[in-house]
């Protein structure tokens, strides 16, 4: 007769004790992208500026976002900030050719890299030829960028 009680006891911690864990993961995954499949630490070079907050990490969303649109070709993933102080960067492919593979999704980020040597922020700086677009993230206050095909991976960078 005391068993019970005792099982029933263990299989509430249980149940209880996985519905924390599930509350604790990115809320993001399963609903922008497939389960995160792989990882990696970004030990950024730059730090964050002063005056990076939530305004500017998305105003740069939306810049990014805007440039795209103005394009007579439609865009090739999509780029959004999440979290409290939209401190999450996500970024999708919208189709089955882009960011089909993982080497696609970090040449894009080579790319981006090659973009964010040409702004102003990195020549004020002086790391045009040193930091890369995680850096840039970096210097915006983004702890986390996640990438995704949409379909089958996901790879989540934490920025720190």
């Amino acid at each position: 007769m005391t068993l019970r009680p005792f099982l029933l006891s263990l299989v509430t911690i249980a149940v209880l004790g996985g519905s924390l864990q599930a509350g604790a993961q990115d809320r993001h995954e399963g609903y922008y992208y497939p389960p995160v499949t792989s990882e990696e630490v970004y030990p950024a070079r730059a730090s964050v500026l002063p005056d990076s907050d939530r305004v500017r990490r998305i105003g740069f969303v939306v810049g990014v976002t805007q440039h795209q649109l103005s394009q007579p070709f439609p865009p090739q993933w999509a780029m959004f900030a999440k979290g409290a102080e939209a401190e999450k960067l996500i970024i999708v492919a919208l189709n089955d050719e882009s960011l089909a593979t993982l080497y696609q999704a970090r040449a894009m980020l080579a790319q981006m890299t090659a973009v964010a040597r040409a702004t102003e922020l990195f020549a004020q700086i002086g790391a045009e030829d040193y930091y890369t677009f995680l850096d840039l993230l970096a210097i915006m206050g983004f702890r986390q960028l996640t990438i995704s095909d949409g379909r089958t991976y996901a790879h989540q960078y934490s920025i720190e």
